[in-house]
């Protein structure tokens, strides 16, 4: 898995899912992860998730830090397993910078990440998985600030975790995995 943390600000508006937009714009070819800091507004035009476009939904904020998964010759399904798979690795690693934050505080509920406090949810993370005809990719995105969200949320900022630190552990950590699960599929015999 190739990875690349990009230095330059780049605001999100959910032109950037598409595929070999690393490789087009990095120089990434093949399977990769790169991140990113800028802001968030996801153009209508370019909503992915049709339950938030029908309602018209605000996908926004001021300061994120962005993600975008992109694998070759896989299913839908295994793009949200592994959609998934990033937000627990993602929650790793705040533990990992954090060791004062409860489990309990912190949870995952599908593809999102929350953290609870006085009994109310504060949402950390948007992510989308998507499919084109050669690849899957994954939009997967942290509040680093708490501004110009939709909703009531929380952030890095929160936590005292620096972003570009946060973000280069991240994506080591996600690539090891990742080639761990390709190397555990050629290690296999084939079942009679």
């Amino acid at each position: 898995m190739k990875n690349k943390f990009i230095i330059k600000k780049i605001k999100y508006d959910g032109s950037q899912l598409k595929p070999l937009f690393a490789y087009e714009n990095f120089n990434l070819l093949g399977h990769s992860i790169i991140s990113w800091v800028g802001a968030c507004d996801v153009e209508l035009n370019h909503m992915i998730d049709l339950e938030d476009k029908i309602v018209n939904a605000k996908i926004c904020g001021d300061e994120m830090l962005h993600f975008i998964i992109e694998i070759f010759d896989h299913s839908l399904l295994s793009a949200v397993a592994i959609q998934r798979l990033f937000a627990s690795i993602v929650r790793d690693q705040i533990f990992l910078n954090d060791n004062k934050l409860k489990p309990s505080n912190f949870v995952r509920e599908g593809d999102d990440l929350y953290f609870i406090k006085n009994n109310k949810k504060y949402k950390l993370s948007i992510s989308i998985a998507s499919k084109s005809t050669v690849s899957v990719q994954i939009h997967f995105a942290v509040n680093i600030v708490n501004r110009g969200t939709p909703v009531p949320t929380s952030c890095l900022g929160d936590f005292k975790i620096k972003p570009e630190r946060f973000a280069k552990d991240v994506i080591s950590n996600f690539s090891k995995e990742f080639d761990s699960i390709v190397e555990a599929t050629q290690k296999v015999r084939p079942l009679s």
